[in-house]
């Protein structure tokens, strides 16, 4: 399996090999699990005596010939030690949710974290093609269907399952097959007419649940485009989409509504005939003398004993079902392999002077539509060198290619001799520092989204690196000055600002290689300038990779690289490119004419 969209089609049995999936992460806590089953059967063994109890006391009531005291104390004693057994019933209940909730709680944390650091492993390329809401919610009730499914499959199946042997096996002993034969025979109608029904409802569940995935992802990204949406006037339209997503999930609502009635009155029609049932026989046992009113009554309340919990049967058989399919989409997940990973026994990238070799590397998301061809040029430890090219000519397919967000199709880079393919990416993303050309913050302050560059940097570090990104005296006209929040994504910048807050990030990062991926594209020629002083200084003794849009930006680089449709066409520095009078020097003269028709006055 390999990327995000998992299949949706309802199963039509219990996938077990959730419960050995998610096995390991309980065995970490057997101490606790063994004290809450233990819990389990003391409170089973409470709910059992109960009954037996109640028999005694009204078998005390009924009879007459007791002595005065005997009659009064007799029936107290067992009031008394009924009340204590419906006590221990529940107070061991809740010493056994209490023993085991910090069992489903950490195999809660655990996978949910496990799942958030899968989903950072994971390659852009799945990134680009998720959708955001949808996994949303698959995580989330995949989490949460790990404590249902644990709770209710130990603590409701398990223990009602218990229950029902041992009250057969009570009222086979005590008063014959045909009490023991009728329970078993509704009971095991009951479960059947549950399961059998709650297969056939579950496809109205999984259409909801499809639904609300869909609603909640056609919502999230509608409102993280909400500029969009207002440039375009779409409300209505982007309305009209969420609602016709709310339609669908309604009308599976309202099958999953109309399946529920015929599954509680199916439910409820078996429980009446077996109760029933029973008490006609019991009635009639009593009445030849054959049972006593106590027996009677025992009788009835094992009945409604034991289908109290049944009548939950088919809300936690399909809460169960569902439980297991959100756990195994959230598997699925988590089984998606990135297409890019760290190869076996990868070593730590280890830089000495910084050189980057592109060696004949080709790339191409799909073979008939190639982005790269054989590209090969050097960046000496130290240089600065600059690929500039038309808008599609695969520049930032360069980014993305050194930082290993893919891998060449065919060829290599290597940093000081490294096949950057042989060494960790985490080391790799270590090393080298950028300003990409759409810097996206998070919602949070400008001071915290500038420390993001090196979360462990001191406040003194990260002011300095304000300054020094020229982003003081912006920084200065805001009332709540660097504790100014951005908004989400930083829409409260402007793109310029977005950008200092970049290079601001970068300064502090100061690593041995550097990449500008058009990092002044958002800027005016004022702002420019003083940003191009501070990538000057923080490139100083660095290598440095600069993807340019503005050949004006790069005239000083050491080397230029002219890519046209992903083929290397010139390569040199400014003024030699301009002497050969090729690709670089027409797309000089054409920015130089579109600068001084820019500066006329109109």
């Amino acid at each position: 399996m390999r990327h995000g969209r998992f299949s949706d089609q309802p199963d039509t049995s219990l996938n077990w090999h959730v419960l050995k999936i998610i096995w390991p992460y309980l065995l970490e806590y057997k101490q606790r699990i063994f004290i809450a089953l233990g819990c389990l059967i003391l409170a089973k063994i409470a709910s059992v005596t109960g009954p037996f109890l109640l028999k005694h006391i009204v078998d005390t009531l009924e009879a007459s010939t007791l002595p005065d005291a005997r009659l009064v104390l007799v029936p107290v004693g067992l009031l008394l030690a009924y009340g204590l057994a419906r006590l221990l019933n529940v107070l061991l209940g809740e010493i056994r949710d209490t023993v085991f909730g910090r069992v489903t709680e950490r195999a809660m944390r655990r996978l949910g974290l496990q799942v958030f650091q899968h989903m950072h492993a994971l390659d852009l390329d799945f990134h680009l093609n998720r959708q955001t809401g949808g996994i949303s919610r698959d995580i989330d009730r995949g989490t949460n269907g790990i404590s249902f499914l644990m709770r209710f499959f130990i603590f409701n199946i398990g223990p009602t399952l218990l229950e029902i042997i041992m009250v057969i096996g009570i009222l086979f002993y005590n008063y014959g097959i045909s009490f023991a034969l009728i329970t078993l025979v509704s009971i095991v109608v009951y479960i059947v007419f549950s399961i059998v029904t709650t297969e056939w409802r579950t496809k109205f569940v999984r259409e909801a649940n499809m639904a609300d995935s869909a609603s909640n992802t056609r919502a999230i990204d509608s409102l993280l485009n909400y500029e969009t949406v207002k440039y375009f006037t779409n409300e209505a339209f982007e309305a009209n989409r969420y609602d016709s997503e709310l339609r669908k999930w309604e009308l599976a609502r309202r099958k999953n509504r109309l399946s529920l009635f015929t599954l509680n009155a199916g439910q409820a029609l078996i429980i009446a005939t077996a109760t029933t049932s029973m008490m006609w026989l019991a009635a009639v046992r009593v009445s030849a003398g054959a049972m006593t009113l106590g027996d009677f009554v025992l009788v009835n309340a094992f009945m409604i004993q034991l289908f109290m919990p049944l009548n939950f049967l088919g809300f936690v058989y399909r809460e169960i079902k569902g439980s297991m399919a959100s756990i195994e989409k959230m598997f699925e997940l988590l089984a998606v392999t990135p297409k890019v990973s760290d190869v076996e026994n990868a070593t730590e990238l280890v830089l000495s002077k910084g050189r980057i070799s592109f060696n004949d590397v080709s790339f191409y998301y799909a073979k008939e539509r190639p982005i790269l061809k054989n590209v090969s040029f050097s960046i000496e430890p130290g240089q600065k060198v600059a690929v500039v090219g038309a808008s599609g000519a695969g520049k930032s397919t360069l980014v993305k290619l050194l930082f290993r967000f893919y891998d060449p199709s065919t060829g290599s880079i290597s940093i000081d001799g490294q096949d950057i393919h042989s060494v960790s990416q985490l080391s790799l993303r270590k090393a080298i520092g950028i300003v990409p050309q759409d810097t996206v913050l998070f919602n949070d302050s400008i001071f915290e989204n500038v420390r993001y560059g090196r979360p462990e940097a001191s406040d003194a570090e990260v002011s300095e690196a304000i300054r020094m990104a020229y982003l003081e005296n912006f920084i200065n006209e805001l009332p709540q000055g660097a504790d100014t929040i951005v908004g989400e994504r930083g829409l409260k910048l402007s793109g310029g600002e977005k950008q200092r807050v970049a290079i601001a990030r970068a300064i502090l990062k100061r690593p041995p290689i550097m990449v500008f991926d058009e990092a002044t594209s958002s800027l005016d020629s004022r702002s420019e300038q003083s940003i191009l002083a501070a990538i000057r200084e923080i490139a100083t003794d660095h290598t440095s990779l600069v993807i340019a849009h503005r050949l004006s930006t790069i005239v000083d680089a050491d080397k230029i690289v002219v890519l046209d449709h992903g083929k290397i066409v010139e390569q040199g520095s400014h003024q030699q490119l301009l002497a050969d009078n090729g690709r670089y020097a027409q797309l000089w003269q054409v920015q130089q004419q579109q600068r001084e028709i820019a500066v006329l006055p109109t």
